[in-house]
């Protein structure tokens, strides 16, 4: 028996309502999966694991996942695959998503950041660090020196220090005809002005450069003792209050990368890094810094602290290099005197800050 034309028109009605039904559903589990999708950022970490670059990057990328429920999140890669020296170009051509340098390691490819690396800058790493991006931000990023890169923030380490294997170090005419190694920046022009063999190596290589006695000792941080074994090593530390100089960092993302987490995400992620990110880490730093004494004392390593007199020799032994980037920064269109006086200021203001909390 043949079915009736209202059994058809039944029939193509329950079939129109099972489509619309399936067509619906596919749409909305798209649209499901495409608010959970994730955004992965994979992350160039080339410092030891307990180093604060490393630590407070793993931090940041915690809290990426936390204020975007999960919907950006880093995979930082077990095994650096770049190079200190290599991560900025790494980053820049999306060979890696994020990850973070030292501008002093690429000699002659900064300038401006520069500004913070000259001796008797600040003794903390926080006041220094946030001053540098409040003045970065205001008058330096003009020079546009990290064009390929998204820059999420700019920071010091402690002020550097001196560390060696042959003499107790009371005046700067005892570093004369040390070999010392430098990481790159205005510590290199420093090094050559006082009479120091400069020897240009990243701080994975220093252990090693002192057990062999290939170097004499190193400028070097607090904040790195600890994690590459000084204690170990070296015979004497002398501390010069506002550091013999200091080094400029900067945490770094590939900016394609970062156009393809959607933007609300982007508004969520953004109060996380400038101030704020430079600000935790350079914490981690001085925390890291009062360790280091306590590691020189317990290791019974005779610690000096440098005069007024070998301060103010140091002052104006490197008058000339201030000299010398003034007139380097003025072909960027910087005013490097204005930038020096507004770091000086700054340092002052965040240190009232700090003190009023």
């Amino acid at each position: 028996m043949g079915i009736s034309k209202s059994a058809d028109t039944g029939k193509a009605t329950r079939y129109g309502a099972l489509f619309r039904t399936t067509v619906f559903a596919a749409f909305g589990f798209a649209a499901v999966t495409s608010a959970q999708a994730k955004v992965t950022l994979n992350v160039n970490s080339w410092a030891g694991r307990t180093y604060p670059l490393a630590t407070e990057m793993a931090s940041l990328c915690d809290d990426i996942a936390k204020v975007t429920e999960g919907r950006v999140v880093c995979n930082i890669l077990p095994k650096a695959v770049a190079s200190p020296t290599q991560t900025f170009d790494a980053v820049a051509n999306g060979i890696v998503d994020v990850g973070y340098i030292v501008h002093g390691y690429t000699a002659g490819r900064f300038v401006a950041t520069k500004a913070v690396e000259f001796p008797l800058f600040g003794d903390t790493a926080e006041v220094m660090s946030v001053a540098y991006q409040r003045v970065h931000d205001r008058m330096l990023a003009k020079a546009n020196e990290h064009e390929g890169v998204k820059v999420l923030a700019l920071h010091v380490h402690g002020p550097g220090q001196i560390y060696n294997i042959r003499r107790e170090i009371k005046t700067l005419d005892a570093l004369k005809g040390l070999k010392m190694r430098v990481g790159g920046g205005v510590i290199n022009d420093v090094a050559k002005d006082i009479g120091v063999v400069p020897i240009l190596k990243p701080a994975t290589e220093v252990y090693e450069l002192l057990s062999t006695g290939v170097a004499d000792g190193v400028f070097f941080a607090k904040d790195g003792v600890v994690p590459y074994n000084l204690p170990e090593v070296v015979k004497f530390a002398t501390f010069v209050p506002g550091g013999m100089y200091n080094l400029s960092f900067g945490y770094l993302a590939n900016p394609a990368k970062w156009n393809s987490i959607p933007a609300s995400d982007r508004a969520l992620i953004e109060p996380l890094l400038g101030e704020h990110l430079s600000r935790r880490i350079s914490r981690k730093f001085d925390e890291a810094d009062q360790t280091a004494i306590k590691a020189l004392e317990n290791a019974k390593i005779p610690i000096t602290i440098a005069d007024d007199a070998f301060l103010k020799q140091l002052a104006e032994a490197t008058k000339p290099l201030r000299k010398d980037w003034i007139a380097q920064v003025a072909k960027l269109g910087i005013d490097g005197e204005a930038v020096l006086e507004a770091l000086r200021k700054e340092v002052e203001i965040v240190a009232a800050e700090m003190k009023k909390k």
